[in-house]
């Protein structure tokens, strides 16, 4: 005799004579669960059928013309639910579409132009700021706030672009030509990492400036992130316009993705960084010196070394670095908070 259990509900027990004919009747399943009585092993139904060699026939409901004809047409166009009221209030509904059907609008109305770059590369940040949403934001966090310092980023980043053509950063960006890892090193740290990321700080200080209160840290670290993908999507344009054109199919195809997904996440990880330390010297003003110190110098160093190795393993470590570095500042914020308190 083998029962049988289907959404935790248990049925029979049934001889296998039996057991077949609901088979092939389709009111028991090949992969429900089948219970020996005696053994008490448990396993499928067709393994029950396997051991005993039946090989059951599984009936059909007439033709398929006659299978569709009592199926009815709702199943296939449910009209009913298209004109109710309640469909489009459905909030997973609208989700669905947005996020499905966003990039082929933008890329219609858009006309493939430097504007479609960019309303691609919105599309890709307010995934990503969902993302940062979900994972860090605090009560503190207000979406104006986070509209104007996105945006604020990227007005600084094309301040950058001017910056890059003035002594002494164009001494420093034009050594990371190097033909000396050193030399490449400090061109990247100095002439890049330390510049892009002073860039991304800025609409950090100046939340701080005009903040009504106390902001604690995990409120500047989400803020970081939104700047960081500001800039990164910003820059992501401009190289996928620029740089991008000059690369063979297969590595502007990769080098597109990465400036829509990977590239700006890092420079995100690396302002969420910068807004951490920045938040203590706010928090702190008696060590805000050396605060600011690292919240530019830290994260700099992660940029401009990830810049020299690249996609190499040791690229990689710094990109994974990174982003345990952040979390590990996160979790040890209480106890950071209270050393300075007790300094």
């Amino acid at each position: 005799m083998i029962s049988v259990v289907r959404n935790k509900q248990n049925f029979g027990p049934y001889t296998l004579p039996v057991l077949t004919k609901y088979v092939e009747e389709g009111k028991i399943l090949l992969a429900d669960v089948a219970i020996d009585d005696q053994s008490g092993l448990k396993t499928t139904i067709r393994d029950v059928f396997t051991k005993y060699n039946i090989k059951p026939n599984i009936q059909n409901k007439g033709s398929i013309t006659n299978q569709l004809k009592i199926l009815g047409k709702e199943l296939i166009i449910p009209k009913y639910d298209f004109i109710k009221n309640d469909l489009f209030k459905d909030n997973k509904l609208i989700y669905l579409a947005a996020i499905g059907l966003a990039p082929a609008f933008l890329i219609r109305f858009t006309f493939s132009s430097y504007v479609t770059f960019y309303a691609i590369a919105l599309y890709f940040s307010v995934l990503w700021a969902v993302f940062f949403n979900f994972l860090f934001k605090t009560e503190q966090v207000e979406n104006k706030k986070t509209i104007i310092i996105f945006f604020l980023s990227q007005v600084t980043a094309l301040l950058l672009v001017n910056l890059q053509s003035v002594p002494p950063f164009n001494l420093l960006y034009r050594i990371t030509d190097s033909s000396n890892i050193f030399g490449q090193l400090v061109g990247f740290i100095l002439g890049v990492g330390l510049l892009e990321e002073f860039i991304k700080a800025v609409p950090l200080l100046y939340l701080l400036r005009v903040a009504k209160e106390p902001l604690v840290p995990q409120t500047i670290v989400f803020y970081g992130l939104i700047s960081g993908i500001g800039f990164g999507v910003l820059e992501g344009v401009i190289y996928q316009t620029t740089t991008n054109t000059e690369l063979d199919y297969n590595e502007a195809f990769f080098m597109n993705i990465a400036r829509l997904t990977t590239l700006p996440f890092l420079h995100a990880v690396w302002s969420g960084i910068c807004g951490y330390f920045i938040s203590f010297s706010n928090l702190y003003p008696l060590f805000r010196k050396s605060l600011i110190l690292l919240s530019i110098s830290i994260p700099a160093i992660l940029h401009g070394m990830y810049d020299v190795f690249g996609w190499s393993l040791i690229g990689l470590g710094i990109t994974v670095f990174s982003v345990l570095l952040l979390v590990f500042y996160l979790k040890l914020c209480r106890d950071y908070q209270s050393k300075l308190i007790n300094i």
